[in-house]
């Protein structure tokens, strides 16, 4: 083999070698990302009647203690129906009966390791999610700096800071009702500045005029009302006290010539149940007792 065959063997060689390089870079990238960034998780807690979860690709009825890729989950109760989940951020959520809710976006960043604070949330969290119709009770943990919450309806987008609060939802209006924490109420996107509600507050949005934002009325929120919605609260909270998150490795099945191998590098999101000492009152009221008015 001549000095000029051996060269150009050579620099084929190394085309070769450089476009390996750069379809592994990918490849790597992707897997980065998944030991970096787990995909967030929710928890069923408890189901009364038939709740149902569409994941895109399938429906199926809610169970107790099953687990489902939060985002892009619709999740909707039947009449007579309630349920009760815990998002892998630490935000319990309460089911009312005929609710549907999608979770738009729901993504965190890697948890912080040895974390001895329950109440706070694992890590920067963002939320976005769409209540349809229904009512919903939401206890979350203290938010991390950077993260954020938002959930919108029909007539309305909430960011919430936490920590109890109540939405309602049909078609003529949005009821924003703050127990605990704070949260700022737009009225559509037509409204720049919002209005911030208060503890023990509650907003009332409805619709504007055409070309205007919607209307939003700030109150007390009625007595009549407040005990039936701090029921759905304390439901989204007891629910939340039963499990937290951790990451785990996951070992998933690769192959390559001719021989099985296990990968351990990637990482995913597991709930860790917790089991209460006491127990004095049921986890989630009857549909009755907590119907809306």
């Amino acid at each position: 083999m001549n000095a000029s065959s051996i060269l150009e063997r050579l620099m084929m060689l190394g085309i070769t070698g450089l476009i390996a390089l750069f379809l592994s870079v990918p490849a790597k990238a992707e897997s980065d990302a998944k030991k970096k960034n787990p995909t967030s998780k929710l928890f069923v807690v408890d189901v009364e009647g038939i709740s149902q979860i569409n994941d895109g690709d399938k429906i199926e009825d809610l169970s107790r203690k099953s687990v489902y890729l939060a985002q892009g989950a619709i999740i909707q109760t039947k009449p007579n129906a309630t349920n009760a989940i815990v998002l892998s951020n630490g935000t319990g959520v309460f089911f009312d009966h005929d609710t549907s809710m999608e979770v738009n976006r729901f993504v965190q960043e890697p948890f912080t390791p040895n974390r001895t604070d329950m109440e706070v949330e694992p890590s920067i969290s963002q939320t976005r999610s769409y209540l349809s119709h229904g009512t919903v009770g939401l206890c979350t943990s203290k938010p991390v700096a950077g993260s954020s919450m938002i959930y919108r309806t029909q007539h309305a987008s909430i960011a919430i800071r936490g920590k109890k609060i109540a939405i309602e939802t049909n078609d003529q209006m949005t009821k924003v009702s703050l127990f605990e924490g704070d949260a700022t109420v737009r009225g559509g996107d037509l409204d720049i500045g919002g209005q911030q509600l208060r503890p023990g507050q509650q907003a009332i949005i409805t619709d504007g005029k055409m070309g205007e934002p919607n209307t939003i009325v700030i109150q007390d929120i009625p007595p009549a009302e407040a005990k039936i919605l701090e029921d759905k609260v304390t439901a989204a909270c007891m629910a939340k006290s039963t499990v937290y998150f951790e990451v785990a490795n996951s070992k998933t099945e690769t192959t390559g010539n001719n021989n099985t191998a296990f990968d351990s590098a990637e990482q995913e999101i597991v709930p860790v149940i917790l089991v209460p000492t006491k127990q004095t009152t049921p986890f989630v009221a009857s549909p009755a007792r907590l119907e809306s008015q």
